[in-house]
């Protein structure tokens, strides 16, 4: 989850102090910490829910003078309701509308917030959303890097779901093409949670070779959040940090049902601490 705004950062705050900041509107970046802290520390109060649900009501249209900035508290409390389910799941309508929100941070904020809390009712409108493909969805954003749709937290999204549909594999399957390999590695990682066939997991092993270390990390995580056993190996000797590593392997673990190559992973996050 995104950080406090470093003027937050004065100090231990309690559960009651984060409410009291998100409950106020004369300082916005109050606000933004407030909401940081509630999905940091997974709040269960009553209010947090319905706190986090006002302030990400409250975004504007987005102006490149004016409304990104504005959205920042918006942004943070979808990222913050995504950490708090059950109770969470009052809020999955109004992350619903916030996907089409003309801010593509905002989009990318509530498509994570609606994987983590599986809302099933997500999967038909982020469909919609990636239903033009690598040349559409997919597409450059004219005179930014950006592309057009949050491709990458939309296709993640649609594993972390889990609803499995020959139709949602359609939509998902073409990104495995798109130019951008953390956008194959996400439609990748996608197919192998929804699948389960082999071939998407060798996609992803492959991606551990690339040059690129943000791409070689995001493989190692894809790999560990679809929990692929056969990666263990690959995952191992993939040049990045052990702590990375550590983490692919333990979703590896989490994932597994205790079979006999549980002792091999064991064995192997031994070796990397």
């Amino acid at each position: 989850m995104t950080s406090p705004p470093p003027d937050s950062q004065t100090g231990p705050i309690t559960e009651e102090e984060a409410l009291d900041r998100l409950r106020q509107s004369e300082d916005r970046s109050q606000q933004y910490y407030g909401a940081w802290w509630l999905g940091r520390m997974r709040s269960q109060h009553p209010e947090a829910v319905p706190l986090l649900q006002q302030a990400l009501r409250q975004r504007r249209p987005r102006d490149p003078g004016d409304g990104v900035e504005e959205n920042a508290v918006a942004r943070n409390a979808a990222r913050a309701l995504g950490k708090l389910a059950p109770a969470a799941l009052a809020a999955v309508a109004d992350l619903l509308e916030v996907l089409d929100d003309p801010d593509d941070g905002l989009r990318e904020a509530a498509a994570r917030a609606l994987g983590e809390l599986k809302a099933k009712e997500a999967v038909q409108p982020i469909c919609r959303r990636l239903a033009s493909g690598p040349d559409g969805a997919g597409a450059l954003q004219p005179g930014t890097p950006r592309l057009m749709e949050p491709c990458e937290a939309l296709l993640e999204a649609l594993g972390d779901i889990g609803y499995v549909d020959p139709e949602v594999l359609a939509v998902v399957e073409p990104f495995v093409r798109h130019e951008r390999p953390l956008i194959r590695s996400a439609a990748a990682r996608t197919l192998l949670q929804l699948s389960g066939e082999a071939c998407w997991g060798e996609l992803l092993v492959d991606l551990l070779n690339h040059g690129h270390l943000r791409v070689r990390r995001a493989a190692l995580m894809d790999l560990g959040a679809a929990g692929w056993r056969p990666a263990l190996e690959p995952i191992r000797q993939t040049l990045a940090e052990n702590s990375l590593k550590l983490i692919a392997l333990r979703g590896l673990v989490e994932r597994g049902n205790g079979d006999p190559g549980e002792l091999a992973l064991l064995a192997c996050m031994d070796e990397l601490l």
